[in-house]
């Protein structure tokens, strides 16, 4: 089914309207008013075996916000139950994204910090007779589960005694059986109308290096029976998971209620789905692994790292998840509004600074050989008597090739033949002659420029076009990576079945270019992706060197990508 598209204008219009609780809210501040909880305790419970996304995002902001809003506390909690999958540079990382995104946990924790709790609890379980060994493969599984329309085929080792259970649990722990051998079932219901009640695994074999418990364990709990009993041990008073752990909320309530401990209850929210992207942690680590992209930072990706080294902003990234809101719907959003949010966030706060990109030569005829004259330019227009940046001018400069046109229609205010325009920050010029090549390409503008239209010292004179330049002799080489969508598939979701998602890689993702920057540019300090006048937003790459400055887009000044 294809979900509806929340387009760019109508989540535009949405943030306009007045602030309303969402439906996470209002539980919280009724769970409060009745009494039903003294204060908020939240957790983001991230699996260490891939980098965060986007959709992990609007998580953290979710779990850390209304913790933060209600006075009350989060845990970072990672589910490292699989150790086949997960290592410590995911840890790591995982880390470093929350801090960036501007968020502390109060404790750091681990599912297998609990293994011995959970242990207990199993043979517990068993002991009561409600959990059973079972040595039926994982396909006979499978099979016997049933469907929706059809019971489920109880387990021939379902009426094993407790002693036996008790018995073969304890041998499985001690390593005596080999992998897919035997598993550890609840025993509930195999009849039962939700499928995840039909006799859920509790445990299985897997001979695994972990990453913290090392060689003590070789049986790990499944997800199921461990996030519950998990939020209970840190008395999680609402544990927040995305829509498609709904049909898991009924066994998350069995487990607590079964074992008699602290009633953490479980609540879903749509997760985030944004055009022209792709979160699926399988898919983006085959990305990676294939060498279609980078690495997990590559500024195409949706990980958190990659759109860090693309240059968005943590406060761009909250502002995204503070206007998409918290619904029970899952919906399609468009990527537009989180770049508008990042052009929102850079406008306000990045430098400016003058980048051609594809030059041809400006020779301003009368101007004194050998002259530089430096002009103080604003940093940032949005404060005028703020910061300045010295830019040289000369009589050699470059301009954008798209800057200037030989047979210019009547609305086209740059620079053409016996036409003038202002140099940014600095004087009027006009094009008295055009200097082409062997082939007709121009190669050279020969200008005057109008001593009295200096914009301090001079009268003002209007003219209608302003463009961008650099001073040939002072300009720095830059490499450009002009970065776009990863995939021309709007909704990544529908990849037809003849299809492969790989299909639907966008060829001119990445194009590289050339720049040539003023000379402040490289001495810019401000830690975030600077503007490009007249161009766009990039930012300098970790690649960069002294010689050889990177600098990767960001985004442009305005939309103008058209979807198919």
């Amino acid at each position: 089914m294809c979900r509806k598209i929340r387009t760019f204008e109508r989540l535009l219009y949405l943030t306009m309207e007045e602030k309303k609780l969402n439906f996470l809210e209002e539980i919280i501040e009724r769970d409060l008013a009745e009494g039903k909880v003294d204060s908020v305790m939240t957790r983001f419970p991230p699996e260490p075996n891939g980098y965060l996304h986007l959709g992990h995002a609007k998580s953290i902001c979710l779990n850390f916000g209304l913790a933060q809003k209600y006075g009350g506390k989060t845990n970072l909690r990672y589910d490292d139950t699989n150790p086949t999958k997960e290592d410590t540079e995911y840890v790591d990382s995982i880390k470093e994204d929350i801090r960036w995104l501007g968020f502390q946990w109060d404790k750091e924790l681990y599912a297998s910090d609990y293994f011995d709790q959970l242990y207990e609890w199993a043979e517990d379980l068993i002991k009561r007779g409600l959990a059973y060994v079972d040595d039926q493969t994982q396909e006979e599984i499978r099979l016997n589960r049933g469907t929706v329309d059809k019971p489920g085929t109880p387990s021939p080792w379902r009426d094993r005694t407790p002693e036996e259970n008790l018995k073969l649990f304890r041998e499985m722990k001690a390593g005596k059986y080999a992998e897919g051998e035997k598993v550890l079932r609840a025993k509930i219901d195999m009849a039962h109308p939700n499928m995840m009640f039909r006799d859920p695994l509790l445990y299985r074999i897997k001979f695994a290096h972990h990453h913290r418990t090392g060689d003590k364990w070789c049986i790990y709990p499944m997800y199921d029976y461990t996030h519950g009993q998990c939020d209970s041990i840190e008395h999680i008073t609402h544990s927040i998971c995305t829509l498609e752990f709904d049909v898991h909320r009924p066994l998350y309530d069995w487990f607590i209620q079964t074992l008699g401990i602290y009633p953490s209850h479980q609540y879903e929210f749509a997760r985030l789905n944004l055009t022209y992207t792709l979160m699926s942690k399988r898919k983006l680590l085959e990305l990676v692994q294939k060498g279609l992209v980078s690495g997990w930072d590559d500024p195409r990706m949706p990980t958190l790292c990659g759109v860090r080294r693309r240059g968005y902003t943590a406060q761009a990234l909250r502002m995204f998840c503070d206007k998409i809101g918290v619904s029970k719907r899952d919906q399609l959003m468009d990527i537009q509004l989180l770049e508008w949010c990042v052009r929102q966030d850079l406008n306000e706060r990045s430098n400016r600074y003058m980048v051609v990109q594809d030059p041809v030569k400006l020779t301003i005829t009368n101007w004194p050989e050998g002259k530089v004259e430096w002009f103080d330019c604003p940093l940032n227009p949005a404060a005028p008597d703020g910061a300045k940046r010295s830019v040289p001018f000369t009589g050699d400069l470059l301009i954008d090739r798209a800057d200037f046109m030989e047979d210019a229609p009547k609305k086209f205010f740059r620079l053409k033949p016996d036409g003038e325009v202002r140099l940014k920050y600095t004087y009027i010029v006009k094009c008295n002659e055009v200097i082409k090549d062997g082939n007709g390409e121009i190669v050279e503008l020969k200008c005057t420029y109008d001593p009295s239209t200096h914009p301090v010292t001079g009268e003002w004179r209007s003219v209608k076009g302003t463009i961008h330049w650099v001073s040939a002799s002072h300009a720095k080489e830059l490499e450009l990576r002009n970065y776009d969508r990863l995939f021309t598939l709007a909704d990544m979701s529908q990849v037809p079945e003849d299809k492969d998602y790989k299909d639907f890689l966008n060829p001119e993702s990445l194009v590289l270019g050339k720049g040539y920057a003023e000379p402040a540019l490289l001495s810019d300090a401000s830690g975030i992706a600077v503007q490009f006048e007249r161009t766009g937003y990039y930012v300098a790459d970790k690649d960069s060197t002294p010689d050889h400055p990177v600098f990767n887009k960001t985004t442009a000044l305005k939309d103008s990508y058209k979807p198919e």
